[in-house]
Protein backbone atom coordinates (compact mmCIF):
# COMPACT_ATOMS: atom_id res chain seq x y z
CA UNK A 1 0.00 0.00 0.00
CA UNK A 2 2.99 2.44 0.79
CA UNK A 3 4.38 1.33 -3.04
CA UNK A 4 1.23 2.09 -4.49
CA UNK A 5 1.16 5.30 -2.73
CA UNK A 6 4.48 6.51 -3.22
CA UNK A 7 4.11 5.60 -6.59
CA UNK A 8 0.98 7.81 -6.70
CA UNK A 9 2.93 10.69 -4.76
CA UNK A 10 5.56 10.23 -7.69
CA UNK A 11 3.22 10.16 -10.47
CA UNK A 12 1.63 13.72 -9.16
CA UNK A 13 5.07 15.23 -8.73
CA UNK A 14 5.60 14.31 -12.75
CA UNK A 15 2.57 15.37 -13.45
CA UNK A 16 3.47 18.79 -11.76
CA UNK A 17 6.82 19.03 -13.10
CA UNK A 18 5.00 18.35 -16.42
CA UNK A 19 2.22 20.96 -16.35
CA UNK A 20 5.22 23.94 -15.07
CA UNK A 21 7.26 22.90 -18.01
CA UNK A 22 3.92 22.97 -20.79
CA UNK A 23 3.19 26.04 -19.33
CA UNK A 24 7.12 27.41 -19.64
CA UNK A 25 6.86 26.30 -23.14
CA UNK A 26 3.52 27.62 -23.94
CA UNK A 27 5.02 31.05 -22.81
CA UNK A 28 8.26 30.78 -24.99
CA UNK A 29 5.53 29.95 -27.98
CA UNK A 30 3.96 33.15 -27.64
CA UNK A 31 7.22 34.94 -26.73
CA UNK A 32 8.60 33.88 -30.14
CA UNK A 33 5.48 34.45 -31.70
CA UNK A 34 5.35 37.90 -30.43
CA UNK A 35 8.79 38.39 -31.59
CA UNK A 36 8.14 36.95 -34.98
CA UNK A 37 4.77 39.10 -35.43
CA UNK A 38 7.23 42.28 -34.72
CA UNK A 39 9.87 41.17 -37.18
CA UNK A 40 6.94 40.56 -39.73
CA UNK A 41 5.98 44.18 -39.06
CA UNK A 42 9.26 45.47 -39.57
CA UNK A 43 9.62 43.76 -42.97
CA UNK A 44 6.24 45.17 -43.93
CA UNK A 45 7.75 48.67 -42.85
CA UNK A 46 11.51 47.97 -44.27
CA UNK A 47 9.48 47.00 -47.81
CA UNK A 48 7.32 50.17 -47.62
CA UNK A 49 10.37 52.12 -47.08
CA UNK A 50 12.20 50.98 -49.60
CA UNK A 51 9.01 51.36 -52.24
CA UNK A 52 9.52 54.76 -51.29
CA UNK A 53 13.42 55.16 -51.78
CA UNK A 54 13.03 53.34 -55.36
CA UNK A 55 10.06 56.17 -55.97
CA UNK A 56 12.53 59.11 -54.82
CA UNK A 57 15.42 57.62 -57.01
CA UNK A 58 13.18 57.68 -59.66
CA UNK A 59 12.12 61.21 -58.90
CA UNK A 60 15.56 62.42 -58.85
CA UNK A 61 16.66 60.54 -61.62
CA UNK A 62 14.62 61.89 -63.44
CA UNK A 63 15.13 65.85 -62.48
CA UNK A 64 18.92 64.87 -63.01
CA UNK A 65 17.91 63.89 -66.66
CA UNK A 66 15.98 66.89 -67.08
CA UNK A 67 18.61 69.67 -65.22
CA UNK A 68 21.16 67.74 -67.80
CA UNK A 69 19.11 68.14 -70.45
CA UNK A 70 18.33 71.72 -69.98
CA UNK A 71 22.59 71.93 -69.25
CA UNK A 72 23.14 70.82 -73.10
CA UNK A 73 20.69 72.91 -74.40
CA UNK A 74 22.41 75.92 -73.10
CA UNK A 75 19.43 78.40 -72.97
CA UNK A 76 20.19 81.76 -71.27
CA UNK A 77 24.12 80.59 -70.33
CA UNK A 78 25.77 82.38 -68.16
CA UNK A 79 23.57 82.21 -64.37
CA UNK A 80 21.17 79.59 -66.09
CA UNK A 81 24.16 76.98 -66.60
CA UNK A 82 25.54 77.94 -62.89
CA UNK A 83 22.35 77.49 -61.52
CA UNK A 84 21.36 74.34 -62.78
CA UNK A 85 24.93 73.09 -62.18
CA UNK A 86 24.14 73.61 -58.26
CA UNK A 87 20.58 71.97 -58.46
CA UNK A 88 22.65 69.04 -60.49
CA UNK A 89 25.32 68.91 -57.76
CA UNK A 90 22.63 68.63 -55.05
CA UNK A 91 20.21 65.95 -56.75
CA UNK A 92 23.49 64.25 -57.46
CA UNK A 93 24.13 64.06 -53.79
CA UNK A 94 20.36 63.78 -53.32
CA UNK A 95 20.95 60.41 -55.25
CA UNK A 96 23.95 58.94 -54.09
CA UNK A 97 22.28 59.78 -50.34
CA UNK A 98 18.84 57.52 -51.72
CA UNK A 99 21.36 55.02 -53.01
CA UNK A 100 23.08 54.51 -49.88
CA UNK A 101 19.97 54.61 -47.88
CA UNK A 102 18.82 51.51 -50.18
CA UNK A 103 21.14 49.64 -50.03
CA UNK A 104 20.65 50.24 -45.60
CA UNK A 105 17.47 49.55 -46.26
CA UNK A 106 17.71 45.96 -48.80
CA UNK A 107 20.37 45.16 -45.73
CA UNK A 108 18.10 45.70 -43.21
CA UNK A 109 15.40 43.83 -44.60
CA UNK A 110 17.57 41.08 -45.96
CA UNK A 111 18.72 40.75 -42.24
CA UNK A 112 15.31 41.08 -40.74
CA UNK A 113 14.31 38.31 -43.24
CA UNK A 114 17.25 36.10 -42.20
CA UNK A 115 16.14 36.77 -38.61
CA UNK A 116 12.29 35.65 -39.07
CA UNK A 117 13.53 32.10 -40.55
CA UNK A 118 15.81 31.70 -37.70
CA UNK A 119 12.57 32.30 -35.13
CA UNK A 120 10.59 30.32 -37.25
CA UNK A 121 12.84 27.74 -36.73
CA UNK A 122 12.77 28.37 -33.15
CA UNK A 123 9.11 27.97 -33.00
CA UNK A 124 8.74 25.18 -35.05
CA UNK A 125 11.49 23.56 -32.52
CA UNK A 126 9.39 25.17 -29.70
CA UNK A 127 6.41 23.71 -30.90
CA UNK A 128 7.52 19.97 -31.45
CA UNK A 129 9.15 20.62 -27.91
CA UNK A 130 5.49 21.46 -26.52
CA UNK A 131 4.08 18.43 -29.01
CA UNK A 132 6.27 15.94 -27.21
CA UNK A 133 5.86 17.53 -23.81
CA UNK A 134 1.90 17.28 -24.38
CA UNK A 135 2.88 13.16 -25.82
CA UNK A 136 4.26 12.47 -22.17
CA UNK A 137 1.90 14.02 -20.30
CA UNK A 138 -0.70 12.30 -21.69
CA UNK A 139 0.98 9.24 -21.74
CA UNK A 140 1.72 9.59 -17.47
CA UNK A 141 -1.84 10.67 -16.79
CA UNK A 142 -2.92 7.07 -18.79
CA UNK A 143 -0.10 5.71 -16.09
CA UNK A 144 -2.06 7.91 -13.50
CA UNK A 145 -5.66 6.89 -14.51
CA UNK A 146 -4.40 3.27 -14.92
CA UNK A 147 -2.16 3.44 -11.39
CA UNK A 148 -5.64 4.49 -9.67
CA UNK A 149 -7.47 1.98 -11.22
CA UNK A 150 -5.59 -0.72 -10.12
CA UNK A 151 -5.32 1.13 -6.71
CA UNK A 152 -9.36 1.85 -7.01
CA UNK A 153 -9.49 -2.58 -7.48
CA UNK A 154 -7.03 -3.22 -4.57
CA UNK A 155 -8.66 -1.13 -2.48
CA UNK A 156 -12.27 -2.55 -3.48
CA UNK A 157 -10.70 -6.62 -3.28
CA UNK A 158 -9.48 -5.43 0.48
CA UNK A 159 -12.65 -4.07 1.32
CA UNK A 160 -14.25 -7.76 0.59
CA UNK A 161 -11.41 -9.44 2.67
Amino acid sequence: MDRIKEKISSLQADKEKNEVKIDELEKEIKRLEQELSTKESDVTSWTHKNTQLEADVEKLETALAEAKKINTEGANQGVITEGLTRKLAVLEEEIDSTEKQLKETVEKLRLTDIKAEHFERKVTAAEADRDNWENKYNEELEKHKKTKKELDELAASLEGI
